[in-house]
């Protein structure tokens, strides 16, 4: 591969400041560039985001492999005998496995107001039972209508299929086999069922390993984790899904190409015709098929190897380390507090009911170049680290990094925009979102603009000071 071209796509990456956390581009089994983008570091768990229901999926398969599941097309309910389902029809009847699969399972399953069916799923009691008894809207198999909770959904009919949890099951037969150890990935309110939407975290080099082992036909190290035909049926396009194919879990591009694909950016690229696996991560969209096609898919410029070139390949490490870097250096001076922080510091806000469960915030400045937010927050996960957290805000233009939800650091600065309005950017990094939040500050009132960069909705917080 072309070094200069690989050295020129990180320094855009740079340069445009696209939220991309992490490039990794792996070919003919060896890494050839692994560049991670300040904040974010080597080693950091990702959310993967919707990157999960490939990983989902391909449990999946291994399960009809096994023969834990007899047939895609056997019918979903088979493996719910227990439960009384409502609206049930003849077209939910035939709603199968495979249907789950290709999202083509004909529930009511609602994307306006966004993704409304998942939101009044997470607020139900059983997640398994509201989606069981949604009514039909079309025959299985007759049109694909992304649906996260229909992937939940999946993930109890695996649970159901092999008496094990789908992060169980994987452990056993993935995720060990492809020594995947540190893997996270959220359970249910019951703690029963794996989020099967998303959520799950995994490094860059983990999130490789599933591309990989696609691109060899199911093999990992002389062992046949998951059948050919699997993976030529996962891969190729079962249904159309706008302007792209759907498989089994995997959007289906051109020239045999396929990508496990997230929220926020999260990327696994197979790409069989260059021998190549492209995992990228990031805290926000970007134009992904413009790094690839200008760069990644160029740098690959023969079969055999080039001629040796010292020179290229030290501009790539340099872009490398400069990428780490980016942003660390760029201190500012930082201008004296207005007398709104003196009066706000360390007094907790609690906020009125909202979409995204955040129940209170406070600032407090205590130190010349930092600040600290505390939030709390109504999670639907049961970890007790996505409940709430505590970030330093640095005040000189650079990120303070700090534990985070889910165990995964977040990183933060801000500023005072005005005498009584202090914006926070808040980089969650590894947990995607990046938030901007605007607050202002009217007596013993605060009003917070929380603006996402990643995709969510925009939403006004309104909140008083908690008294004693």
């Amino acid at each position: 591969m072309d070094s200069k071209l690989l050295a020129e796509a990180v320094d855009s990456i740079i340069k445009q400041d696209c939220r991309l956390h992490s490039m990794l581009v792996i070919r003919n089994g060896y890494i050839v560039a692994d560049a991670y983008f300040y904040p974010f570091a080597p080693g950091l768990s990702h959310d993967v985001a919707s990157v999960t229901k490939s990983f989902l999926a391909t449990l999946a398969g291994i399960a009809l492999d096994k023969g834990y599941i007899k047939s895609l097309r056997q019918p979903v309910l088979d493996f719910f005998p227990g439960r009384t389902v409502a609206n049930l029809d003849e077209r939910k009847r035939a709603m199968t496995v495979e249907s789950l699969l290709t999202m083509t399972s004909g529930l009511n399953c609602r994307p306006d107001p966004p993704e409304i069916t998942f939101w009044q799923m997470v607020a139900s009691p059983d997640w398994v039972q509201f989606m069981l008894d949604q009514p039909m809207s079309d025959e299985p198999g007759s049109r694909f209508v992304y649906c996260d909770s229909g992937a939940h959904l999946l993930s109890a009919l695996i649970h159901k299929a092999t008496g094990m949890s789908a992060l169980a099951f994987g452990r056993e037969h993935l995720f060990g086999p492809l020594g995947i150890s540190n893997v996270a990935w959220p359970f249910d309110p019951q703690g029963v069922d794996n989020h099967g939407w998303g959520d799950m975290r995994l490094t860059p080099h983990d999130m490789a390993k599933l591309g990989y082992l696609y691109l060899h036909g199911g093999l990992w190290e002389g062992r046949q984790l998951l059948s050919r035909k699997w993976i030529t049926a996962a891969t190729s396009k079962q249904v159309s899904a706008g302007h792209d194919g759907y498989g089994y879990g995997w959007w289906i591009g051109p020239s045999g190409s396929y990508r496990a694909s997230g929220r926020g950016g999260q990327q696994i690229i197979v790409l069989p015709q260059e021998n190549m696996v492209v995992v990228l991560t990031a805290g926000g969209e970007y134009p992904y098929e413009n790094l690839l096609g200008s760069f990644i898919i160029p740098a690959a410029k023969s079969t055999r190897p080039l001629p040796a070139n010292p020179e290229a390949v030290a501009g790539l490490e340099s872009s490398i380390r400069r990428a780490a870097l980016a942003g660390a250096e760029e201190r500012r001076p930082i201008p004296a507090l207005p007398q709104t922080a003196r009066r706000v510091s360390g007094r907790t806000y609690v906020l009125d009911a909202n979409q995204y469960g955040a129940r209170a915030f406070s600032l407090t400045f205590e130190q010349p170049d930092q600040a600290v937010m505390r939030l709390s927050l109504s999670d639907v996960g049961t970890d007790e680290t996505s409940r709430g957290f505590e970030v330093a805000v640095g005040l000189d233009n650079v990120f303070r990094r700090s534990p985070g939800r889910f165990g995964l650091p977040a990183a933060a600065k801000g500023f005072w925009e005005a005498d009584n309005v202090f914006v926070v950017d808040l980089d969650e990094i590894g947990n995607i979102n990046h938030w901007r939040f605007t607050a202002t500050f009217e007596d013993d009132r605060a009003r917070v603009l929380m603006h996402s960069e990643t995709g969510l909705a925009d939403a006004v917080l309104v909140g008083r000071i908690k008294k004693p």
